[in-house]
């Protein structure tokens, strides 16, 4: 099917990581790709690269960015964060080594992590708070608005402020919580589940639950709309893109597919400033699909063995990254 797109393929930069690429950042205009081997590869569109070791003694498992460092959590029980000169400075560490599970960023510098149960916040001046959750946290997430920490776990979700003394508030709803989102305007919360299905909480003012379910595998990536009006996510044969441009969320509303295909997606990512939506298939195909109209362009043709693991749009949305898990990555340069 994909061989007869348009193709952006001539404008892609391929690399080849030497690891499973486990995330990808941007660091101005360098991609910062995480790898499981414990290094983070910095390369440029033109081809320039240099590996930096975050993790001498570990996979690096999670990796989170803000434009400034990306941020890495090992089997290591460390949280390193690595420049965009390549320097890397180890900024916690779990008790007894435990793995990271999760990491969020905030937009003031602020940081968090998941080891096991704990979870700990580091704020913009250095001051550390903890909490223990009801079980593993899997997913951790920082609101779009103020200081306050999402908490993915088993049987629902914790809304935590790190430094405020009230009692965290608890959204529940039966079943494995894995990754969790906010919705860009901060009305809704939205889980990834072990069943194979999302499940939403809408945060004012009735708190009501939306449940998105139909998936054949687990809709481990999320992305939002640069407006916020849409969820796209994987773990089907298409991008199952969700509305929520109503204050009911998509409940009641059938979702959009999205590039069709005979292989799972794996990764979605919606381009920052328009509504355009890049997407990797568990068979290495990435396109991007003009979401208006459909429009599909080819970015990278499948390839055996080779699925997609990470995807990621520089903060311009002039380039977009893309790792997979034999190690090959590519950097899109978008024309114009």
């Amino acid at each position: 099917m994909t061989t007869t797109l348009p193709s952006l393929a001539d404008a892609v930069t391929s690399l080849d990581t030497g690891s499973e690429v486990t995330g990808v950042g941007w660091l101005n205009d360098t991609a910062a790709f995480a790898l499981a081997d414990g290094h983070v590869l910095l390369a440029k569109a033109d081809g320039a690269s240099h590996r930096s070791l975050a993790h001498p003694d570990g996979a690096i498992l999670v990796a989170a960015c803000d434009g400034k460092r990306l941020l890495t959590g090992g089997d290591d029980g460390r949280v390193a964060a690595t420049g965009p000169d390549g320097a890397t400075a180890v900024v916690a560490e779990a008790k007894g080594g435990a793995w990271i599970d999760a990491l969020a960023l905030h937009a003031s510098g602020a940081f968090a992590y998941a080891a096991g149960r704990v979870v700990m916040a580091r704020d913009d001046k250095g001051r550390t708070k903890t909490i223990e959750a009801p079980s593993t946290v899997r997913g951790l997430a920082f609101a779009p608005k103020g200081y306050r920490l999402a908490l993915a776990h088993y049987n629902g979700a914790t809304l935590w402020y790190p430094n405020v003394e009230p009692k965290p508030e608890s959204l529940e709803w039966k079943g494995s919580h894995l990754d969790v989102t906010w919705s860009p305007d901060g009305r809704f919360l939205v889980t990834s589940m072990q069943e194979n299905s999302l499940h939403g909480w809408g945060l004012a003012p009735d708190k009501g639950h939306m449940r998105m379910s139909g998936y054949a595998a687990k809709p481990r990536s999320t992305s939002w709309s640069f407006g916020g009006a849409w969820l796209a996510t994987s773990g089907a044969d298409a991008a199952i893109v969700w509305p929520f441009d109503s204050k009911e969320g998509p409940t009641g509303k059938a979702p959009r597919e999205c590039g069709l295909r005979h292989a799972k997606v794996t990764r979605v990512a919606f381009h920052p400033h328009v509504n355009v939506l890049a997407v990797g298939y568990e068979d290495g195909c990435v396109l991007l699909i003009r979401f208006d109209d459909g429009a599909e362009l080819l970015v990278r043709r499948a390839v055996p063995d080779s699925d997609v693991t990470a995807l990621g749009w520089s903060a311009s949305g002039g380039h977009l990254g893309f790792g997979c898990r034999d190690g090959a990555a590519g950097l899109l340069a978008l024309p114009g």
